[in-house]
């Protein structure tokens, strides 16, 4: 079971798709001693990974110290972070702080189109050096690339960029429109290349040690087995399974992409909220609507719960149109 807190919402970029529409910090984020205690009932919640993430998490000012009292209490502590702060003393702080891994995004081979997706002039380049840092720190990291319509025909040649600089994973994040990313719903792969970049992504694992991993993409399940491709992964979406996010101000969502606020941690104990709210316990019927239902795939892929949501007029339990699958048995 994994978490992912948005520790701020503080943020040095401004990127289209953000779906926290991270910027400026927020009047009412988490303090300190309110973070410790969410992370003690993250930990009695049951929960095992805990992400921490932004905004960018590098710009709150006690990040490190939240990042080793989540180590102390045994959790697995990662960050997901733009990688252009991470200087060798801030990847060294990482390392003494339990970080076990970092997660740095980049969005195109093409260091001006990765900046001008980002909003940040040399966006690019300070990531791989923060890359660079980290791996001479000791620190894990891997690539997260967010996919649409005019970095598509990159993903291979950015898995090859991220062995060369020696990650271990590869996580493609396709497109969900919400939060900044609404407005540029257009750019989001339509689905006959959807499926397709699955494939492609299934087909390019076969070939290299390190993980591909698409997210927000839970038919990868269905297309790697087709393929006869075994990996690590039981389940597509996670949302409110063994997933759900927190806010910089400690609202509860299912998952970052499906806008439902189901509780905040400052009204209520996390454990509470994730053991007994009434949406969550719905996720988990898995009791889907049209052919996710009907699928021999239900409960591997599950079909994703925001794209559901946002196409599906709000219906998070219908069917994911975006998949091309026709479950057998039917017609």
């Amino acid at each position: 079971m994994l978490v992912s807190w948005n520790t701020t919402n503080q943020c040095n970029m401004f990127c289209d798709h953000c779906y926290r529409e991270a910027g400026a910090r927020l009047e009412e984020e988490l303090t300190t001693r309110q973070g410790k205690t969410l992370l003690d009932q993250i930990k009695e919640a049951g929960f095992r990974l805990m992400i921490m993430s932004g905004g960018e998490p590098l710009m709150r000012p006690d990040i490190f110290e939240l990042c080793a009292y989540s180590t102390s209490l045994g959790l697995r502590t990662v960050m997901g972070t733009n990688g252009t702060l991470i200087t060798r003393e801030v990847a060294e702080e990482l390392r003494k702080s339990g970080v076990m891994a970092c997660a740095v995004s980049v969005d195109s081979i093409v260091a001006r189109e990765n900046d001008e997706f980002r909003k940040l002039d040399g966006a690019y380049d300070l990531a791989v050096e923060g890359m660079e840092n980290l791996k001479r720190a000791g620190v894990p990291f891997q690539i997260n690339t967010t996919v649409m319509d005019w970095n598509v025909g990159q993903l291979e040649l950015l898995t090859d960029m991220a062995i060369e600089l020696g990650a271990m994973a590869h996580h493609v994040f396709f497109l969900v429109p919400t939060g900044r990313a609404a407005s540029i719903e257009q750019e989001a792969l339509r689905v006959r290349e959807y499926e397709q970049t699955l494939n492609r992504l299934m087909e390019k694992q076969k070939s290299i040690d390190i993980e591909i991993k698409p997210t927000c993409a839970p038919q990868f399940i269905r297309v790697a087995d087709m393929k006869g491709l075994k990996t690590r992964f039981t389940r597509g979406c996670l949302a409110g399974i063994s997933y759900c996010i927190i806010s910089p101000r400690g609202d509860v969502q299912p998952c970052a992409y499906l806008d439902v606020r189901v509780g905040n941690v400052k009204e209520q104990s996390f454990a509470d909220i994730w053991h007994n709210n009434a949406v969550l316990k719905q996720l988990r019927t898995e009791e889907y609507g049209g052919k996710c239902g009907n699928c021999e795939y239900t409960h591997t892929c599950g079909g994703c719960r925001a794209r559901a949501y946002y196409y599906r007029d709000g219906d998070f339990m219908a069917q994911d149109d975006w998949c091309l699958y026709k479950p057998r048995g039917i017609k």
